[in-house]
């Protein structure tokens, strides 16, 4: 397997050299460096690592400028932890708006940093999934409009007779063109299966207006001549006429008319019976080719709903499938809740299991996050390694969004314990949950050919901080959340707290019950 490559922009030997020596080349990284801004651009163009540790502050370019560059120029999504000695919440946002998969405060530790590229690894390989499944989407639609276009220019060659898809009305319509064109006393239309021959209907009308006799049979095996349109045209007697329905060499049935004793076939009635039965094999071609892609498209949906609902809220997928338009970038401020919950103490913990396990483990507790998050029709927005970020009333609206996240949070902390029952003690582990409420833009972020449904905003990383002050077990909830769901919850109030990157102290609830 090749390594994983990294690139270490940063004008400081002390640190590229702290990298190197204790984070990445212990962990299997082949490494390249970078010594200031432009020289880390270019290479970072040009070689494609798969991750960037990059300094805030640096010569001929910053890093802010790097990044800008990297996204909106170059349309680079290579996952990107910035370093800086002396961070703010207006860099922080800028940062993350233009997609930092992680914002780290110098001096740092190996594990910190070690832990935060492995996150933005497994993120990224997560956005990829989601981005192919989207281009998957595009593209079956894509196919499903051709087809049906395709269908639509066939369907003028006999647009007077397959005017219906009913098969029963359309092989009567049949019929009564016939009749109608051809002045025929009597006309018979024969569907056989075209494998075993078999007739499969058979349908009798005569111009008096006697409907179909069940039963009613013809020979139509005695002689044969050709018709103007170059079938073969069978005489059965001289009053009966018939012709096979087909295209190329596929054959549907058979077409025959009738007329008086004593009247005689022309050569005009043998061409007029011949197109006819051209139009009567494209219609019932084309009402095959019509449920063949019905029957296609809807396979196709439901196993692309199935793929795609493994990521985004089924409400989601839904709004994508039934309006592929409404895909594109930009978004809505709009109030949201949302939630944040991380396994808490998992990096230790995964230095003491073999990965096989690991992966097992984490798609347990995962699991047990996702299935909360869905039963209360929230939108699962991204895993990030060992975490869950989910947000309610949007894309779809929910009048009663606060408690639907607070129950969620609850039935993952409930669904924990049931978890816990079936793992073996060296195995338990719990989330710490954080669930708030705030304006946020919501809305798809990326480039027209990569983009991720997702909230963005101050909110957001007001509660992605509560949930860092949530032990194990624990479901924190912001003042504004708790005063919209009270009468709902038991919870107990942890005094005001300052949270990392707030300005000001803010009032802490831990929920301790939720009712149904």
């Amino acid at each position: 397997m090749n390594k994983l490559r990294a690139l270490v922009i940063d004008d400081s030997r002390q640190v590229r050299d702290f990298l190197i020596e204790y984070v990445l080349e212990p962990n299997g990284f082949e490494v390249d460096i970078a010594v200031d801004g432009l020289q880390g651009l270019h290479k970072a163009v040009n070689t494609l690592p798969d991750v960037i540790l990059m300094d805030y502050e640096m010569p001929r370019m910053t890093g802010l400028e790097v990044l800008r560059s990297l996204r909106h120029k170059h349309q680079n999504k290579t996952p990107v932890i910035l370093m800086t000695s002396h961070g703010s919440e207006e860099i922080a946002v800028e940062v993350f708006r233009l997609g930092v998969h992680d914002y780290i405060m110098k001096p740092f530790d190996p594990k910190t940093m070690l832990a935060a590229i492995e996150n933005a690894l497994s993120v990224t390989r997560l956005q990829r999934e989601k981005e192919a499944l989207t281009r998957r989407i595009m593209q079956a639609n894509q196919q499903l409009t051709q087809r049906l276009e395709e269908f639509n220019t066939l369907n003028e060659v006999g647009k007077s007779i397959t005017a219906l898809m009913n098969p029963n009305q359309l092989l009567e319509r049949i019929i009564d063109a016939v009749l109608m064109v051809t002045r025929s006393e009597e006309c018979t239309l024969v569907l056989v299966d075209s494998g075993t021959g078999r007739v499969k209907k058979q349908l009798t009308r005569q111009r008096a207006g006697e409907h179909d006799r069940p039963g009613h049979t013809k020979l139509l095996n005695t002689g044969a001549l050709a018709g103007g349109n170059g079938k073969t045209i069978e005489k059965i007697s001289e009053t009966v006429l018939s012709v096979p329905i087909q295209v190329g060499k596929k054959a549907f049935g058979t077409l025959s008319i009738r007329k008086d004793v004593g009247s005689k076939f022309t050569y005009h009635d043998n061409r007029l019976l011949g197109m006819l039965a051209d139009y009567a094999a494209i219609a019932i071609q084309n009402m095959q080719l019509v449920r063949q892609i019905q029957t296609t498209k809807e396979r196709e949906k439901q196993q692309i709903r199935g793929l795609f609902e493994r990521y985004v809220a089924p409400s989601v997928v839904h709004q994508m499938l039934n309006e592929p338009g409404r895909v594109s970038l930009g978004g809505v401020r709009q109030t949201c809740t949302i939630l944040f919950a991380d396994v808490r103490g998992f990096s230790a913990f995964s230095s003491r299991i073999s990965p096989e396990i690991l992966i097992e483990l984490l798609n347990q507790y995962l699991r047990v996050a996702a299935d909360a998050i869905a039963a209360r029709e929230g939108t699962l927005d991204k895993f990030m390694g060992d975490a869950v970020m989910a947000f309610f009333n949007a894309p779809l609206p929910q009048s009663d969004h606060p408690i639907r996240a607070v129950r969620a949070a609850w039935a993952m902390s409930r669904a924990v314990k049931e978890l816990h029952r079936r793992l073996p003690p060296q195995y338990h582990l719990d989330f710490g949950i954080g669930v708030g409420i705030g304006d946020a833009v919501v809305g798809n972020v990326g480039t027209p050919q990569m983009m991720n449904y997702t909230v963005i905003g101050d909110a957001v990383n007001r509660v992605k901080r509560l949930q860092e002050n949530a032990k194990g077990g624990q479901i924190l909830i912001s003042q504004i959340t708790y005063h919209m769901v009270q009468e709902y919850i038991e919870a107990r109030s942890l005094g005001d707290i300052q949270l990392k990157g707030q300005s000001y102290p803010e009032m802490i609830y831990e929920v301790l019950n939720v009712e149904d």
